[in-house]
């Protein structure tokens, strides 16, 4: 993550009851802010259907979130969340991949208008990271936020019809405060 996004300028660790512990940093580049977690592909994650996780095979994933500062929001807060979503792995057994919409329950920061995240493909900005076979690489998989109404509209259409409403519309995913994009 250094390599691609240079050196944190923040950090908070978060501690589940049965799950490693999560690191989420914050990277900084003008009005740019990355949110990253650390700690999530420490182990693979296993199909919940599995009666015994491998310790060693499966897909590994940490969460990149990318806002613009300003507009008022404390996007700070997200750091709790975020560590929610990736302790969920381990803590719930969910498999994160490209096209899952995760939920928070609540707002993603005080008065955020979203509450969910939809999962999209790695491989932009941050570079999978091979490690030794026969484990997977590290997939650093962006999180595009939702709000409500968009994901209702993912449950039913898909999230490839979401992404393409998004391009349509011109909708700047980084804006802390955006409305949803059409759906009509």
């Amino acid at each position: 993550m250094r390599s691609a996004l240079g050196e944190p300028d923040a950090r908070a660790a978060v501690t589940f009851l049965g799950a490693d512990r999560i690191e989420v940093l914050r990277f900084t580049e003008d009005d740019i802010v990355r949110y990253a977690t650390l700690g999530m592909s420490a182990q693979p994650m296993a199909d919940p259907t599995a009666v015994v996780a491998d310790p060693v095979k499966g897909p590994r994933a940490e969460l990149v979130l990318t806002v613009r500062r300003g507009a008022g929001a404390d996007t700070d807060k997200v750091l709790r969340p975020l560590a929610v979503l990736a302790a969920s792995p381990q803590v719930e057994g969910v498999v994160v991949a490209p096209g899952a919409s995760l939920d928070v329950g609540e707002p993603l920061w005080p008065g955020a208008p979203f509450m969910s995240v939809l999962v999209a493909e790695s491989g932009g900005l941050v570079e999978d990271l091979e490690l030794d076979p026969p484990a997977e690489p590290v997939r650093f998989l962006p999180l595009l936020p939702m709000t409500p109404n968009e994901a209702a509209w993912k449950r039913v259409h898909g999230a490839q019809a979401l992404q393409e409403r998004w391009l349509a519309g011109g909708t700047d995913l980084r804006d802390p405060s955006r409305g949803s994009v059409s759906l009509g």
